[in-house]
Parts: C-alpha cells; structure tokens; sequence
C-alpha cells in the first residue's frame, strides 16, 4: 500500500477545500441556517412538536443529513471528474499508484469534508435549538458511514460523467429530491397511508430515520434495518467501482 501517494491526493483535495472555503462550507451553513428561519417560523408556528420533539429539533437531523448527502456526492464526483475534464487523470494512471489508492485518497478527502460540514451544521444548530444527542456514538457511526457511501457514489457519478451536465445531473435530479421526500422535516407517520408505504421504498428514508434515532431515540424504520440499508448501498458502490477499476470504464479511454 502506498501511503505517500494516498496522503499526497488526500491533501491535495483537502487543500481545494480552502480555496473555495465559500462555496464549500459557507453557503452549505447559511443555507442550513436559513432553513431553521423559515421552517422554524413558518411551519415550527404551526407543527409545535413531532413525537414529543419540538419541530425545530426535529429538523437538525435531517438537515445535517441533506447537506451531508449532497456534499458527499458533489464532493467526490467532482474530485475524480476534474482530473478527467483537465487531463491530468493520465498522469495518475501512469504513476505507480494503484486505483484503490487513488479512491481512498478521493473518497477519503471528500467523506472528511462531508462529515466536517455535518458537525459544524450541528454546532450551528444550537444557537436556533436545543439539540440533544442520546447515542453520541452512534451518530458518529451514522455520520461516517453515510459520508463514505455517499461519496463511493459520487466517486462513481464522477467516473461516468464526461460533461458538467451530467456532473450535476444525479445530484440535483435524484440525490436532493431523495432527501427531501425521505422524512428529512417530516414524520412517516403524518402521511396518508400510501404515501407512507411510497415513502419507505425511498433509500434515504432510511438513513435520516435511522440517524434521528440516534439523537432522540424516535424512527421511522428499525434502526437495524437502517444500519442494514446502509450495508446494502455501501456494498453495492463497492461492486460497481471494482468494476469500473476491472474494466477501466471512463478512465483509459
């Protein structure tokens, strides 16, 4: 295993992070802030509490969550992709570091931004909230794996995409909505009926119940089958990059 090549991409991307410390951190955090303003406001003065949670906590959850998701998948498809858009992905192809170098590098650097932006979204949120967090392990468990199964994902958006189009086209077209209508500032619970068995054939719903457990011990699903979705999509991205590494699909050709 070549750590110095794995540490040279990891803090190559970390460094891309201060360079766009705007766009990467600070509108993710005013975004976030802003839905506390107006969800709070708006709906918080109609929705007073959520299985005995006040609506505003209710919320940290899944907005940590919806930033974590499309930062994770933005962060590593981008990262990978630029390489391709410039050319320089044939200077890495030919160096002597091996492909699951490279995606630990990637994913790893763009899992830790996600992550690092979900805790401060956090800390941000207890200045509009009271947050309490019942299994501060376990949330730490969510975070991480959620990071990096999302960004196993974006990594593959970022091998597949060979435009900015298609760069930006899973992300805004399937990843956010996924996340708004997966329970992200609602209950299952308050839906009609068949909208609820719709909700749980959503992916997500299963994340952002399982990591609401973890605060106020309230879910949706069975924390273990959430824990078990994850397993699943994060196996799945597993398999379809040893793919793309078997074939070299979008990268020699």
């Amino acid at each position: 295993m070549n750590i110095h090549a794995i540490k040279a991409i990891y803090k190559f991307e970390m460094a891309r992070t201060g360079r766009t410390l705007l766009q990467s951190v600070v509108a993710p955090v005013i975004s976030t802030s802003l839905y506390f303003v107006v969800f709070g406001s708006a709906i918080g003065s109609r929705i007073t509490e959520v299985e005995g949670i006040s609506y505003g906590a209710f919320l940290v959850p899944g907005l940590i969550m919806l930033s974590l998701l499309t930062q994770s998948v933005s962060n590593a498809a981008f990262g990978i992709y630029f390489p391709k858009f410039t050319g320089t992905i044939y200077e890495l192809l030919s160096a002597p570091v091996s492909m699951i170098e490279a995606l630990i590098g990637y994913v790893g650097a763009a899992a830790t931004k996600s992550i690092m932006l979900g805790l401060i979204i956090l800390a941000t949120a207890t200045f509009f909230v009271d947050v309490r967090i019942a299994h501060p392990m376990l949330m730490l468990v969510f975070l991480i794996l959620t990071g990096v199964t999302f960004s196993l994902f974006g990594f593959i958006i970022g091998i597949w995409a060979d435009n900015f189009e298609k760069l930006q086209l899973i992300p805004l077209l399937i990843v956010t909505p996924l996340v708004f209508l997966g329970g992200s500032f609602y209950s299952v619970s308050m839906l009609p009926p068949v909208w609820q068995t719709i909700t749980l054939m959503n992916p997500v719903t299963y994340l952002v119940s399982g990591f609401r457990w973890s605060f106020y011990e309230i879910a949706d699903v069975s924390l273990w089958v959430s824990l078990g979705m994850i397993g699943v999509f994060l196996l799945a991205c597993l398999l379809v990059v040893g793919w793309i590494f078997r074939t070299g699909y979008h990268l020699r050709s």
